[in-house]
């Protein structure tokens, strides 16, 4: 059961669900690099307006499950739209800019890239993405695919968060 309060914009309905702050572990894995366990934390907050900003952080992880060191970070802002669908803009400090676009079901949203731009020296020369996310039980499922100009499109990173 989601609570939608009184005062939320009526445009950020079908984004309800997501809103708050989740915690959760999952791994990263790539060709050519060690598969690693990581935590992960997503912020989606609300100011009135009609769109969510969206803050993530990971971490790498010990054997204990305590954070050793940061992995990335991004921003951005999601905007659903009246057709049903909706426009992601993110950045990374890794040198990434995104534009995602997807269709907002119940729980669920997959998007899919439109536009990534990067500077000379971004970490990776990722060119297009795909990215779930799922309320199931009343966890959120995360799962990002990339691709880069040496790899097709593939899973990158998947996690499930718990909200706190």
């Amino acid at each position: 059961m989601i609570e939608i309060p009184s005062d939320l914009n009526p445009a950020l309905i079908g984004l309800a669900w997501l809103r708050g702050h989740w915690e959760g572990t999952g791994y990263r894995e790539w060709p050519g690099e060690e598969k690693i366990s990581y935590a992960i934390q997503l912020d989606f907050a609300e100011n009135g307006d009609d769109y969510l900003h969206y803050l993530a952080q990971s971490f790498e992880v010990d054997d204990d499950g305590r954070a050793v060191k940061p992995i990335s970070m991004e921003t951005g802002f999601w905007r659903p739209l009246p057709d049903g669908t909706v426009d992601v803009m993110m950045c990374s400090p890794d040198g990434y800019a995104e534009l995602w676009f997807g269709k907002l079901a119940p729980g669920r949203i997959e998007l899919t890239t439109d536009a990534v731009a990067r500077t000379k020296e971004a970490k990776v020369a990722y060119n297009s993405g795909r990215r779930l996310y799922g309320l199931v039980e009343g966890q959120l499922m995360f799962a990002f695919d990339r691709s880069t100009e040496d790899q097709p499109l593939q899973s990158y990173v998947w996690a499930t968060l718990q909200r706190s």
